[in-house]
Formats: C-alpha cells, sequence, structure tokens
C-alpha cells in the first residue's frame, strides 16, 4: 500500500514541526525517516498514524484519502521506542489482542498468533510474560502484534532506540529479512545514520521540519543534496569551505577506505563531485 503526504504543515503553538512537508513512499518499500531530534521525523509518522491532525496538507493511503480518518480506520500498526506490552498477559496473549478485540474465531487466533510467533523467533516463549524477556525480544513480540491484523502500513518509531548496540545490529539485519519475508509497506523513523542506511530502500533525511532530501542509501552517501546531509548522512570533515568524506575502494582482500576524496561544497552544482587523484 502505497503512500502520500501532500505539503503537510505542523504547528504546536508558534512552534512549526513540519513545514510544507510532501513524501511519496511505494507499496512494499521500507522507508527511513532520518534526522535529528526535533526535525519533525516523529511528528510526521504520527501524522501518517492519524494520532496528530495536519494543519494543512494531507494524506493518503493506497489512494484513498485518509487525513479525516481515525487511526483504527487507517490500517495501520505502530511500535513504539517503548513496548507498550500488556505486562499481566503472556507472549501469546499479546500477540494475539488485535485479532482477540475483533472477536476473529479462535481458530484462526490460534494460528494467526503461532505463524507470527515463529516468524519472529519466539515459538518457544509463548507462554512466557513481557518482563521474562529481553529487551530483543520484547521488542520482536511488539513487531509480532502490530502485524497480527494484517495491517496495510507498519509505522516504526525508534523502535530499537532503548537497546544496547550490539542487539540493535542484530535487530537491523533481522528487520530487513522480516520486511523481505513480509513485504508491508513500512516507514522507520531513526536518527541513526547506520540503522537508515542499513535497513532502508529509501532514506528521506529530515532537518527543522522539512525534508532536505529523499532518496536511495547510497545515493544520499555519494550525491548529498546540501551541506547538512553531506554533514549528517556518513563520516566527512570540513576542509575550507568544502565537506570532505572517504570514498571506499574493493581490492581482492576486500572493502578498503581509500584517503579523503569525495567532496561537497556550496559552489558546487551537481551536489557531489570527485576530486582528482
Amino acid at each position: 500500500m502505497s503512500i502520500a503526504i501532500r505539503r503537510v504543515t505542523k504547528r504546536f503553538g508558534d512552534y512549526v514541526a513540519l513545514d510544507n512537508v510532501s513524501l511519496a513512499i511505494a507499496s512494499g518499500s521500507l522507508t527511513a525517516l532520518l534526522g535529528p531530534s526535533g526535525s519533525g521525523k516523529s511528528t510526521l509518522l504520527r501524522v501518517v498514524a492519524g494520532l496528530e491532525q495536519p494543519d494543512e496538507g494531507g494524506v493518503s493511503i493506497h489512494g484513498e484519502e485518509a487525513t479525516g480518518l481515525a487511526p483504527q480506520e487507517r490500517g495501520v500498526g505502530m511500535v513504539f521506542q517503548h513496548y507498550a506490552a500488556f505486562k499481566h498477559m503472556s507472549v501469546r496473549d499479546n500477540v494475539a489482542f488485535a485479532l482477540t478485540i475483533r472477536k476473529r474465531p479462535r481458530a484462526e487466533i490460534r494460528e494467526r498468533v503461532g505463524e507470527l510467533l515463529k516468524l519472529v523467533q519466539l515459538e518457544g516463549f509463548a507462554d512466557r510474560y513481557p518482563s521474562q524477556l529481553s529487551g530483543g525480544q520484547r521488542q520482536r513480540m511488539a513487531l509480532a502484534r502490530a502485524l497480527a491484523a494484517e495491517p496495510r502500513v507498519l509505522l516504526l518509531d525508534e523502535p530499537f532506540g532503548a537497546l544496547d548496540a550490539r542487539v540493535r545490529k542484530e535487530l537491523r539485519a533481522w528487520l530487513r529479512r522480516l520486511h523481505e519475508e513480509v513485504p508491508v509497506t513500512t516507514v522507520l523513523v531513526t536518527h541513526d545514520q547506520e540503522e537508515a542506511m542499513e535497513v532502508a530502500d529509501r532514506v528521506a533525511v529530515m532537518n527543522e521540519g522539512q525534508i532536505e532530501q529523499t532518496g536511495k542509501p547510497r545515493d544520499l552517501y555519494e550525491h548529498p543534496a546540501n551541506e547538512f546531509v553531506m554533514s549528517f548522512v556518513g563520516p566527512a570533515n570540513r576542509l575550507g569551505e568544502a565537506w570532505i568524506r572517504p570514498t571506499i575502494s574493493r581490492s581482492a582482500s576486500g572493502p578498503t577506505e581509500r584517503p579523503w576524496k569525495q567532496w561537497w561544497s556550496a559552489s558546487s552544482t551537481s551536489g557531489s563531485k570527485s576530486a582528482p587523484s
């Protein structure tokens, strides 16, 4: 299911959280909203989910106008940084919750929950409680619960932000594999550049309520549109009026960093060039 965000503006008092933002997200893709704190990425995700109403502009999901719809009418599943698990329920009952309140047949619930627990590698933990799981396991449970009702769109708001670096790295690889198995249209909010570049098909770089550049991860790294993208995405150093970053070359022994070559400067019209050797 594709998502179209059209000229969305959102204000909180005098503060402009989103300033005339437009973004097209392809059906079945995994798109990352990447930016520093306060850039508007979580607010944009909440507008898509229906948890915030835009002051201007609108949102369509699979060609259907969704701006005025309540969150439960949009067909979205959402996972937050903090797990929001039902502590008194087992893992099985947490995952089944969305199906239970929809009064699905018991046999259907049992089959669907079994499939999801296997998908997120928690089939042996169905009878445990959230407090008996690790942080990574609780987040996998949260993803299974979000997928249970077969949402049209999956929205992930800093889902790995509360986890340590090793677990985050493991879950990034797992999420990429999961998306390949269940290619639901997914939007991931993160401030972690490595996470966005490793997991997403496309990345929208946000800053001060606007989108600076959208593209494939490699395109953002090699062809930054402006100084902010150059300095925020990947390693970069400033040299006078220009920003430079290392390029990666491959040899028989594997990838190696070459001296600082790639550069961007305000006087560049193409956004990214290669300096002479």
